[in-house]
């Protein structure tokens, strides 16, 4: 059975833990970062945001970078944070960057998206108030998807953005030629915005790329996929390492 040889393409740092993990496994792997993280500076707005972090009954952290640069502004203006602040996660990932700085998280077991934090019990428990109020730590664009759907449940909903994704510059080529001399027959992206980055880098070649095996983390990003022309898409239902391998393992490689 032909073995699969993937394009990873999260940040650095999160691409090289997830090479080691594929390496494991036998798994030959190419990194392309398409999400370049840039802290923003913070706003006289936001700081007022983080003062009065205590109105808040649930704070969401929606990924990895929000979570890191979160906790710094918490270390700046909450160096003992609140003993019953309920701190919720979208993912695994981001929910122990939280968990091992010492706060109460909580995070869906199955799915690592907003559909499974809205579905998840305590965090229901926890915005059935009066008057919720929620803070979304996050970039400074995303799915509003959340937003929304706590809006129309009566919640107040304030964004804290905290840093923007950019699509690093790469030499022209760079995408199809890594593809053609590796012979990679898998692509892997980790987000809307990462699906939405390999295509722009692909420029006029991603009718061709288009026909590669793609895999995604959830059925959202899959139809999108789709919709955008992707021929073979796998969906991993999550964003994790662990969801990417098992995905990997229940599917064969294409032969030719």
């Amino acid at each position: 059975m032909k073995p699969w040889r993937v394009l990873i393409t999260r940040p650095a740092a999160d691409s090289a833990v997830l090479a080691a993990l594929l390496a494991e496994q036998h798994i030959y792997s190419s990194s392309l970062p398409l999400l370049d993280i840039q802290a923003l500076p913070e706003t006289p707005e936001q700081r007022s945001l983080m003062l009065n972090l205590d109105r808040y009954c649930a704070v969401i952290v929606v990924s990895k970078p929000a979570a890191v640069l979160g906790l710094q502004r918490l270390d700046q203006y909450w160096p003992q944070p609140l003993a019953e602040q309920h701190w919720f996660s979208v993912g695994a990932g981001t929910g122990r960057i939280l968990a091992d700085y010492g706060l109460s998280v909580s995070w869906p077991e199955h799915g690592d998206d907003s559909e499974a934090l809205l579905a998840l019990p305590k965090f229901l428990d926890t915005i059935n108030t009066s008057d919720p109020r929620i803070l979304i730590m996050r970039a400074d664009v995303g799915r509003d998807f959340l937003a929304e759907q706590l809006r129309q449940r009566g919640a107040q909903v304030d964004f804290l953005a905290l840093y923007r994704r950019r699509l690093p510059v790469y030499p022209t080529g760079t995408l199809v030629t890594r593809i053609q001399q590796e012979q990679l027959n898998g692509l892997v992206v980790s987000s809307e915005q990462g699906l939405r980055h390999l295509i722009e880098l692909a420029g006029e070649a991603w009718p061709t790329l288009a026909s590669l095996t793609l895999f995604v983390p959830s059925p959202r990003v899959a139809r999108i996929a789709q919709e955008l022309g992707a021929q073979h898409v796998i969906d991993c239902r999550g964003a994790s390492n662990q969801a990417l391998l098992n995905a990997l393992n229940a599917h064969a490689a294409p032969t030719v």
